[in-house]
């Protein structure tokens, strides 16, 4: 106990040498408190104490007993698990066969497969929904361009319908899928080879050394992208909002408490009871991990593995790989079909009328989006960079709270955020509600946390004799950081701003709730012409939006090369 008393007070002396990093490490505690901390209390408060008569609260349970006491409040939580687990179990699966198919086996197109399986993490996950309308609705080219115009059948009359459980999870598995992919690579990567070769020396053949060696190292990356998957899910609004039909899930349930209802503590209670599965998730997740060590002893790998030729593995896995990017191809180029017709389902007729009154009617949305976008990606990754800094390089009290506090909007639902922030920020001296600073501070703190891990995980793997050379030459932590540190991770802040503005233009979770009439954004938009069935100009004012995504991490590469002179810089 002394020990650590002694440590604390030389950390605080060590502080107390350098102001301006003191102030920092102030600042940045305080903006976590006020915007991560803050907004979930208020959560809490609204939905477990009510103001008494003499102007004091109590603690209550009401308004759980009054919205669990109907079953169409409770049958949301139940939809919204089952559609998390399948989300989870089928896009890891899937996931994890083309990570397989690309590390450890030796397929043709590797780049290509690669390229295509990411796609879906630059556009709306609603956009395949809006695809699904397209190709499977009641007006879809299959249902009824080709099945009822041609054969004659009615598959919905027959029970089938994309709107419920079997349309998101086809959307949400398609959507999510590439963030399962991009983790499971990297693991598989880090793998040491020399593991596998040393059990197929000792004569064990390639399906025990998959089953007994590549597969249970690798059971952390699957445990973590099940969790991963499960919480984007169930964090999920757009798709939902436009296909789930009567299979009601408690994002939008939320939503509609508090818009359609006014009910802002019955929307608190259900995004609490919606935090509660991702919670358990999360630490059953570390309990399993736990459980085991998955220590490779080398740590570091030098080849991607042992590559597996055999026909009946190859084949069935290029054309597992062939038939998903075809399924991604099929989806997307809907899009770009349906925003040229003049109405889907109506007029198939070719124009280019939706993209022209897209910019005359959303040109607001667009330019909304991307000042707002523009604002927030440079803090959300300078953020990102200075948390990362200060955690792994700086000793402080408050070090491991401020980690665990920035990243807890993470593993938090979008729909909690925003339900936070409009309870913590729609009254003085913290009004907030309707102005451009609430969207831009929940974009920050929102996205910050990808950031912030991929800059932990960078600066570990630097050596701290170069900064601390820096410092020896009589550099101050800021000139260091700046001249030295920054210029290191460039390829973390990369990643961290790629994020941050895909995330900024493609959100609608969390945003929906403190969007205005002043200040809009595209993505709430398109979710309006899709709910007035026009989806022609939904799609054009999609496609709209991930050309503007596109061109913007084009610039930021560019930029950020230019700005530090490295070409280490890439998106892959």
């Amino acid at each position: 106990m002394k020990e650590k008393i002694r440590e604390s007070l030389l950390d605080l002396r060590r502080l107390a040498q350098e102001p301006f990093l003191l102030l920092v490490v102030i600042l940045i505690m305080a903006g976590l408190i006020l915007f991560v901390l803050f907004p979930l209390f208020q959560v809490f408060k609204a939905c477990f104490f009510v103001p008494t008569e003499d102007g004091s609260i109590r603690f209550t349970l009401k308004y759980f007993t009054e919205l669990l006491s109907k079953p169409y409040n409770r049958q949301p939580f139940y939809n919204s698990i089952i559609l998390g687990v399948c989300v989870s179990i089928i896009g890891t699966i899937i996931g994890f066969i083309f990570a397989f198919s690309i590390t450890r086996v030796d397929i043709p197109f590797k780049k290509f497969f690669r390229a295509v399986a990411t796609f879906p993490i630059i556009s709306p996950p609603f956009v395949i929904a809006l695809s699904a309308i397209l190709l499977l609705g009641r007006n879809g080219i299959v249902t009824k361009g080709i099945l009822l115009n041609y054969l004659g059948v009615d598959i919905y009359n027959l029970g089938f319908n994309i709107y419920g459980l079997f349309g998101l999870v086809l959307v949400e598995t398609l959507a999510y899928f590439p963030t399962a992919f991009l983790l499971l690579v990297g693991v598989l990567q880090s793998i040491d080879p020399s593991l596998e070769e040393s059990a197929l020396d000792l004569g064990a053949s390639k399906s025990k050394v998959f089953t007994s060696i590549t597969l249970p190292l690798a059971m952390p990356g699957i445990l973590s992208s099940m969790f991963l998957l499960f919480v984007e899910s169930l964090a999920d609004f757009g798709n939902p909002l436009i296909l789930s039909g009567r299979f009601n899930v408690l994002s939008v349930q939320a939503y509609l408490q508090i818009t359609g209802n006014d009910n802002q503590p019955g929307g608190a209670a259900l995004a609490i009871i919606l935090l509660i599965p991702s919670l358990i998730g999360y630490f059953l997740q570390n309990y399993f991990l736990e459980k085991k060590s998955f220590v490779t002893v080398t740590g570091k790998a030098f080849r991607g593995g042992i590559k597996r030729e055999e026909k009946h593995i190859k084949y069935p896995l290029v054309f597992t790989c062939f038939s998903l990017v075809g399924f991604i191809f099929l989806f997307y180029g809907l899009v770009i079909i349906g925003s040229f017709t003049k109405l889907w389902g109506a007029d198939y007729s070719f124009t280019f009328k939706n993209y022209i009154d897209t910019f005359i009617i959303g040109w607001d949305y667009i330019k909304d989006s991307l000042l707002l976008a523009a604002i927030a990606t440079p803090i959300t990754g300078l953020l990102g960079m200075i948390i990362a800094y200060l955690v792994v390089r700086k000793r402080f009290i408050g070090r491991k709270l401020m980690e665990v506090v920035s990243m807890l909007t993470f593993a938090v639902p979008g729909t909690v955020v925003g339900i936070g922030y409009i309870l913590a920020f729609n009254q003085k001296p913290l009004l907030l509600q309707g102005t451009a600073a609430i969207i831009v501070l929940l974009f920050v703190f929102r996205n910050a946390p990808v950031g912030i891990r991929s800059g932990i995980a960078t600066l570990k793997q630097i050596s701290t004799s170069i900064e601390e050379a820096s410092e020896d030459l009589g550099a101050s932590s800021l000139t260091t950081f700046r001249r030295v540190t920054l210029p290191l991770i460039v390829p973390a802040f990369f990643s961290g701003l790629v994020y941050s503005f895909v995330r900024c233009m493609t959100a609608i979770s969390a945003v929906i709730f403190v969007v205005s009439g002043d200040w809009n954004l595209i993505t709430v938009a398109i979710l309006g012409f899709v709910e007035n069935s026009d989806l022609s100009q939904a799609a054009a004012l999609c496609i709209i939006l991930i050309f503007f995504v596109m061109a913007a991490l084009g610039i930021i590469q560019s930029i950020l090369n230019k700005v530090f002179k490295s070409k280490a810089v890439e998106l892959r």
